[in-house]
């Protein structure tokens, strides 16, 4: 279950990343004439944010829980398949250890070959809902990180940051407290977006 949430996590993290990128990147500037002094640049508003803390179970971002608690209930059922599976699987290969000096070699050999299906059936099912999972979280978090990177960067221009570094992309290896604005930003989110 919490390596779901680790996986979502993960795949809302890379998302804002793209979107910040290519929200963030500055257009082509023309050269300045050589005539000409280059202005001076105007001071910057920065601020940093955690994007990790938006996955927070107590003081995220309501709508990324909630779709992530959705998503791990709808593979729940076949997370407990695959545990019931596995501990079947070791279950079959300690019995085979236990017993395979005192039973005919027909009879372990058939078990291990049960073992090594079983095996394999585990594999594949394991890989298929690893395929769908991500699919599924793709389908059901990429509106949603859309629109909290809409809403970050209107939340920016409305406090005049000019630069919004990412902590959980960047790595800062110091920023005074007064710069992180993720707290004010995930209730800001939260009051706004119900």
């Amino acid at each position: 279950m919490r390596a779901f949430r680790i996986s979502v996590a993960a795949i809302v993290f890379a998302a804002f990343a793209i979107l910040a990128y290519t929200q963030t990147r500055p257009a082509a500037t023309p050269a300045t004439p050589a005539n000409r002094p280059a202005a001076a640049a105007a001071p910057a508003n920065i601020a940093v944010i955690d994007s990790s803390a938006f996955s927070d179970e107590k003081a995220g971002i309501s709508r990324v829980m909630a779709a992530m608690k959705a998503l791990e209930a709808k593979f729940q059922p076949l997370s407990n398949e695959l545990k019931g599976m596995r501990d079947r699987l070791t279950a079959l290969r300690s019995d085979i250890d236990k017993k395979r000096t005192i039973q005919d070699q027909r009879t372990t050999a058939a078990q291990v070959e049960e073992a090594e299906r079983l095996e394999l059936s585990i594999k594949r099912k394991a890989e298929d809902a690893q395929a769908s999972y991500q699919r599924d979280s793709v389908a059901a978090l990429d509106p949603l990180q859309k629109d909290i990177a809409t809403a970050l960067t209107a939340y920016s221009q409305s406090k005049g940051i000019s630069l919004l570094i990412d902590l959980n992309r960047v790595p800062v290896i110091y920023h005074a407290p007064t710069l992180d604005i993720t707290k004010d930003f995930i209730a800001d989110y939260n009051r706004t977006h119900p």
